[in-house]
């Protein structure tokens, strides 16, 4: 079994695609943990629709990305985990996609993503196979999907979703609850797996499909990036780089 945390906000519409993904993609039961950060009536309907299928963790009042998925890390049954953004689409059989790779102690395994616009990371699959949750098709991106993996796995992980033993989560301290709406709260992550000499890797006989962020208006999310730069520049005395080739994160 895989515990999958799914910290959520106030996105019910990409909340029901993540969720009917997971759930109806899965081979194997596993432990579905959406942790709500606030706003449980907005997210009520979609957690009815599922609520057979997953494990809720109402927060009650919005405490932030980062100690949102903490709090549902700790919650996890299982020694593997698997956390996954609100605006991600799931693969079919991606539970049996991750365990084909036998996840050990000292290793985070990065699944692949296919995202409508160019991006920033050279392994991603660049396929508009929808901009938004309502132009999506899931059969259609299952389908896509399936033709592109390949048993292959590189050293170029440091993005989400992350899948990883939660003793390894915990070891290094999990997500830094300091950082504004979670921005650079991953490059902090991976920095400090790199540091501790988790392995980085990524795959690509998994791939989750990935919708821009609705959480935060651009303003406020340039604001809270600019502000988590800062902030990681004061932790670790230096700003935190990233390396194009590899995506490795160094100071």
């Amino acid at each position: 079994m895989i515990s999958v945390i799914i910290p959520t906000y106030k996105s019910p519409e990409t909340l029901d695609l993540c969720l009917r993904s997971a759930i109806e993609g899965q081979q194997n039961k596993n432990q579905i943990i959406v942790v709500v950060d606030g706003h449980y009536d907005l997210n009520k309907k979609v957690l009815d629709r599922w609520k057979n299928n997953i494990n809720v963790l109402n927060l009650e009042t919005n405490q932030g990305l980062c100690r949102g998925t903490n709090l549902g890390v700790y919650n996890a049954s299982s020694d593997e985990i698997l956390i996954v953004n609100d605006d991600n689409v799931f693969p079919k059989n991606w539970d049996k996609k991750l365990k084909y790779w036998n996840l050990q102690l000292n290793q985070l395994i990065t699944p692949n993503q296919i995202e409508p616009f160019p991006s920033m990371f050279s392994q991603f699959n660049i396929k508009d196979l929808g901009k938004t949750y309502k132009e999506l098709d899931l059969n259609k991106f299952w389908e896509y999907e399936d033709s592109i993996s390949k048993e292959q796995m590189d050293i170029a992980g440091s993005t989400l979703p992350i899948y990883m033993k939660k003793q390894d989560y915990l070891r290094i301290g999990g997500w830094d609850e300091n950082y504004e709406l979670g921005m650079v709260a991953d490059w902090d992550f991976f920095l400090k797996c790199n540091l501790s000499n988790i392995g980085l890797t990524r795959i690509y006989n998994c791939h989750f499909y990935h919708f821009a962020s609705v959480s935060a208006n651009g303003a406020q999310r340039q604001q809270a990036e600019l502000n988590g730069h800062n902030y990681a520049k004061y932790k670790w005395s230096a700003n935190i780089k990233h390396n194009n080739q590899n995506n490795l994160k160094f100071l």
